[in-house]
């Protein structure tokens, strides 16, 4: 009995293993989750990217050049300014340390391809840091999660040519369990897929310099989601952002030799 557990736990817990659970999961819930979603499009408002300034300088002491991007957790959607949302609160917790010269370059409902787009038609420049929001829309058109790890390389090295970052930080799918617009059982299938995709991510970036994973802070509580219940509101907004800060100024502590003054291009981080 035991030996036969010990195998069911082997094979059950193989990547192959998951690969054929979600199939067979998507192809027995497939014509409930449908239905499901079709209600959610339906009924959920369409929330706009709030207004605001998408690049600025702010702060004293060493340079910080911040590149935010992404979909709409990028842009911010769910917060009532710019200044209340993801990029906006995070200038706000590194300019306690840092000069921080930063700009937005998001779009409401990319998936990783339209990013990878809208990253190479961006204009070049230098940046320290770079925040990666993506994969809730990536997770929604049921991208495998070991295809959508790849399309996150894919951008890291199309941000890395462009932008040269000395950190790239590949923030989380939202945990999409606590979507509260979501009804059961799509809330549940979706956070488990979502939490398959940061799998197979965390995977590739074992081996990685240079880039790094945030897990988001559970949001299960009104106060921390949008009217929309999907999307984070300022206050969502704000624990996301204050757990970057903290995930930024801890990988510079670890590369001490990277530090470089003023604007040299490199990110100096500290207290």
């Amino acid at each position: 009995m035991h030996a036969a557990r010990r195998i069911s736990r082997t094979l059950f817990g193989t990547p192959m293993a998951e690969h054929w659970q979600r199939l067979l999961l998507l192809w027995l819930l497939s014509p409930l989750l449908w239905l499901q979603a079709r209600q959610v499009r339906r009924v959920t408002p369409r929330m706009p990217e709030p207004p605001g300034r998408r690049a600025g300088t702010t702060g004293s002491g060493s340079l910080v050049r911040l590149l935010v991007a992404g979909d709409s957790g990028a842009a911010g959607v769910g917060a009532e300014t710019q200044e209340n949302a993801l990029c906006g609160q995070l200038v706000r917790c590194l300019s306690r340390h840092h000069t921080v010269v930063w700009r937005v370059l998001a779009v409401n409902g990319l998936d990783s391809p339209g990013l990878l787009k809208l990253l190479q038609d961006a204009p070049s420049g230098r940046f320290d840091v770079v925040v990666l929001s993506m994969g809730a829309n990536d997770a929604t058109r049921l991208c495998a999660p070991l295809q959508w790890a790849r399309w996150q390389t894919r951008l890291a090295d199309v941000i890395d040519l462009r932008f040269a970052p000395a950190l790239l930080v590949h923030s989380a799918v939202p945990p999409m369990h606590a979507c509260l617009a979501l009804p059961q059982p799509l809330r549940w299938f979706m956070g488990r897929w979502a939490m398959q995709m940061n799998q197979s991510l965390a995977g590739v970036l074992i081996d990685q310099v240079g880039r790094t994973m945030h897990w988001h802070p559970e949001t299960t509580t009104t106060a921390g989601m949008a009217v929309d219940g999907i999307h984070p509101s300022s206050e969502g907004y704000a624990a996301w952002a204050e757990g970057l800060s903290r995930c930024i100024l801890a990988a510079d502590r670890v590369r001490p030799d990277e530090r470089q003054s003023g604007g040299a291009g490199r990110y100096a981080g500290g207290d």
